[in-house]
């Protein structure tokens, strides 16, 4: 080899041992920066839905079952403050990928680096990279421990879960359209059933979620390549690089897609949404700390084997005047703390009314 030969000249002072771990973490830098930036933009996307739907109030659900009523403002943020933290903690998992081993050559020692070559190294990748890198305090440590890369990839397994749980509460409050939730309306993206006309899928979040998935996947082998490292070095690098490479620029896309074409596009069916709160017992909740747990129950089985409304029963029964039971199960009043009347408690529990149901239960 003349005039330059590869290993005396091109591989002096380095070695694929500490090249390669540290051209992953410039790469998995690179690449978060623009993941970071999507889920910005998804963050955003989702503001913008919850200051739009701020004012509709819907059933909430835990365990598939009717819950107490919350705002789309309160979901759609509750969204977006979930996507945001993602973003930060990818942001965090990328602080220790800045510190790299570069210049401990084979082990870790540093065995034929000048000893000046580490900080200028360094300094120079810094200004290539505009990132302010630092130089590993233990380059053996570096060679074979891959705990930054793992940390990065579990990272991305956080973003992944989150966002594939908002593409099932998509899909599944898009349900119906007549069987259904039937509460959201997502943009149709592409003709649905090949054999039932009309048919349209959500097949943006179906995507969105396999992808995230899939990323979960990456992740698992990741970790599991991260724990092979054998005595001075980790050979599973590339591995490594391959999976969380494509683990980032897959997550990446997948944001975009979600947020271009669902999140941008949907729409509450407010008067579904509103015949779902008005036909519920979800309110009854707010009469516990006047009624107490006990008699609200009752009322609620009243309700539901009657089949009229839970106001109705309570009037029936006497329990609460119309004004005070439509001031306590407003809506909007009931979605979020609430100070109890306890002058209003107190006048309700001394009624003859409230003594009748006391004495039946």
């Amino acid at each position: 080899y003349s005039p330059i030969h590869p290993n005396n000249h091109v591989n002096l002072g380095q070695s694929s041992n500490d090249v390669t771990p540290t051209a992953i973490r410039l790469m998995a830098l690179e690449l978060t920066a623009s993941l970071v930036a999507e889920l910005r933009r998804l963050e955003a996307a989702l503001r913008r839905l919850a200051v739009r739907e701020r004012r509709v109030v819907k059933p909430g659900r835990t365990h598939l079952q009717d819950a107490v009523p919350i705002t789309y403002g309160q979901v759609f943020t509750g969204w977006a403050q979930a996507v945001r933290e993602a973003a930060e903690a990818v942001d965090v998992a990328t602080r220790a990928l800045r510190v790299i081993g570069i210049g401990g050559t084979a082990v870790g020692t540093g065995l034929t680096a000048h000893p000046r070559f580490r900080s200028r190294v360094v300094r120079e990748l810094s200004r290539l990279v505009g990132q302010r890198l630092t130089p590993a305090t233990s380059t053996v440590t570096t060679t074979w421990s891959l705990r930054p890369l793992l940390a990065c990839s579990a990272a991305l397994r956080g973003v992944a879960v989150d966002v594939a749980k908002i593409c099932a509460d998509l899909r599944l409050l898009a349900s119906g359209p007549h069987t259904g939730f039937g509460e959201l309306s997502l943009p149709e993206v592409e003709p649905g059933s090949s054999i039932m006309p009309g048919k349209v899928n959500p097949s943006v979040p179906e995507a969105v979620q396999m992808a995230c998935y899939q990323v979960c996947g990456y992740d698992h082998a990741i970790a599991l390549a991260a724990a092979a490292g054998e005595l001075e070095l980790n050979v599973m690098t590339p591995l490594v690089a391959d999976d969380l490479a494509l683990a980032l620029e897959l997550l990446t896309r997948a944001l975009r897609l979600l947020r271009t074409k669902c999140v941008e596009g949907v729409r509450v069916n407010r008067a579904r949404v509103a015949a779902l709160v008005q036909g519920s017992l979800i309110e009854a909740t707010a009469l516990s700390p006047y009624l107490g747990y006990e008699v609200t129950a009752e009322l609620v089985k009243e309700a539901l084997a009657s089949g009229r409304s839970f106001r109705d029963v309570v009037a029936a029964r006497g329990l609460v005047d119309r004004a005070s039971l439509g001031r306590l199960l407003d809506p909007h009043a009931i979605t979020g703390p609430q100070r109890v009347d306890v002058a209003l408690r107190r006048r309700l529990q001394a009624t003859p009314a409230y003594r009748r149901a006391r004495a039946a239960m």
